[in-house]
Parts: C-alpha cells; sequence; structure tokens
C-alpha cells in the first residue's frame, strides 16, 4: 500500500512540487489506512492530501541548515548499496 516517504530537505535540485504531493499522498494512504477511499470518502481524503501538501511546502522553504545540499544520485547510490547489502544483490530484468 505505502512505500518509504523520502527525505526530501537539503538536496541539489531541490524537492519538486510533484515529490511534495507524493509524499503528502503517501502520508495521508498510510494514516487512513487504505489506499484509494470510497466515494464517500473522497474528498475528505483529497483535503487531507493537499492541506500536508501545503505543511510540506511550508516547512521545507522555511528549515534552514549549514550543511550543503546532498546530491540525489550519490544519495540513491548509497540506498541502493544498503538494500544490497541487507537483501543480496538484485537481478536486472531486461525489457
Amino acid at each position: 500500500m505505502c512505500r518509504n516517504i523520502k527525505t526530501l530537505y537539503n538536496f541539489d535540485p531541490p524537492a519538486t512540487d510533484d515529490e511534495i504531493h507524493a509524499a503528502a499522498l503517501q502520508y495521508v494512504r498510510k494514516i487512513a489506512g487504505f489506499a484509494k477511499p470510497s466515494s464517500v470518502n473522497e474528498a475528505a481524503f483529497n483535503r487531507a492530501v493537499v492541506e500536508i501538501e501545503t505543511a510540506s511546502s511550508r516547512l521545507l522553504s522555511s528549515l534552514v541548515t549549514a550543511a550543503p545540499p546532498k546530491n540525489r544520485e550519490v544519495e540513491a547510490a548509497k540506498a541502493h548499496a544498503r538494500a544490497e547489502k541487507k537483501f543480496g544483490p538484485t537481478r536486472q530484468v531486461e525489457r
């Protein structure tokens, strides 16, 4: 139902609106307990996503750090290496 919500702060390039929306959607899905709301709950679900997205954007724009921004590709490679260590090598699927 829900993938891990990724850290969005202090990356170069900064998080996009789409990434912030995806994180808000995943958060609401997780706390609601379902991936797609029923029609009677759809308005409340969508309103919550927008509110979380707005709050997240406001938070990200107001945070301050002296640390240099992290590189997305380097961080993804580190995460991949951690996953391989934990779960073993992954197979590449040919398309």
